[in-house]
């Protein structure tokens, strides 16, 4: 049996206060996507496509730091207010989280 949506609440999420900023940077993200398929597609330049590419890069790695701060500081410090085990639990989701960016 399923529960409706109004039985469960809604999570909060670290980025939740910050929300609407978050989806209008990935929106511009996905018009800057966008336009570099239409320069592909345009046959321009290069490197005025590699610059747009790096200009997304950039975006995507400052909203990926936002998500991450955010994560850190709503969850991370939740979770280690319940018990060491859940902190230590969300500490490592952080830090794997960490790598997987730098990768």
């Amino acid at each position: 049996m399923e529960k409706s949506a109004s039985a469960s609440p809604i999570a909060q999420r670290g980025y939740t206060s910050d929300k609407e900023a978050y989806l209008q940077r990935l929106r511009r993200i996905e018009g800057q996507v966008r336009g570099i398929a239409r320069m592909v597609d345009e046959d321009q330049y290069c490197i005025d496509v590699l610059t747009q590419v790096a200009a997304i890069n950039k975006a995507l790695h400052a909203v990926s730091i936002g998500l991450l701060e955010e994560h850190i500081a709503h969850c991370v410090v939740k979770a280690s207010d319940e018990s060491q085990d859940a902190g230590e639990a969300k500490v490592k989701e952080a830090v794997d989280a960490i790598a997987r960016l730098l990768r």
